[in-house]
């Protein structure tokens, strides 16, 4: 399963103005949850080696400016590996789209065509892309990273 995570970070893409000034790297992790010997819950992250269905993965973003000038209208896309499910965003900011890209929203906004030509509204297995739009420019040397969860079908 390690190949379909490294393929979906392989497949993001930036705006091409931005392209040339923003550096992006990218990890996946396996959130695991485990009980020390008191009772107490603890979350780790791990790097994937093998993930199974139900495996909740966690999808980090690094970037960084590496201009001399504030990189403007960045945005950042990024696909669904076809075996994830998405489970949050960590970023208020963040667009999903539930049609391939071809329209953006929040989840609550958007509304799915079943196969009997009903509509009903979008859930999170529905989702295909997810989407950040930085309103204001990335200052020259500026970092940040972008988060996002799925869950291994």
């Amino acid at each position: 399963m390690r190949l379909f995570v490294t393929a979906a970070l392989a497949a993001m893409t930036i705006t091409p103005a931005a392209a040339t000034q923003v550096a992006l790297t990218n990890s996946v992790f396996v959130e695991r949850v485990s009980t020390d010997g008191n009772g107490n819950r603890k979350v780790v992250l791990e790097e994937p080696k093998m993930v199974t269905p139900g495996d909740r993965l966690v999808f980090v973003l690094n970037y960084r400016n590496a201009s001399a000038k504030p990189a403007e209208k960045f945005v950042v896309t990024n696909p669904l590996p076809a075996a994830v499910q998405f489970a949050e965003q960590d970023e208020a900011a963040a667009v999903v789209s539930v049609d391939g890209g071809k329209s953006w929203g929040s989840l609550a906004q958007l509304r799915v065509r079943t196969a009997d030509g009903a509509e009903r509204a979008a859930q999170y297995g529905d989702v295909t892309h997810i989407r950040w739009a930085f309103n204001q420019p990335i200052p020259a040397g500026g970092t940040g990273k972008l988060m996002f969860r799925g869950i291994v079908k």
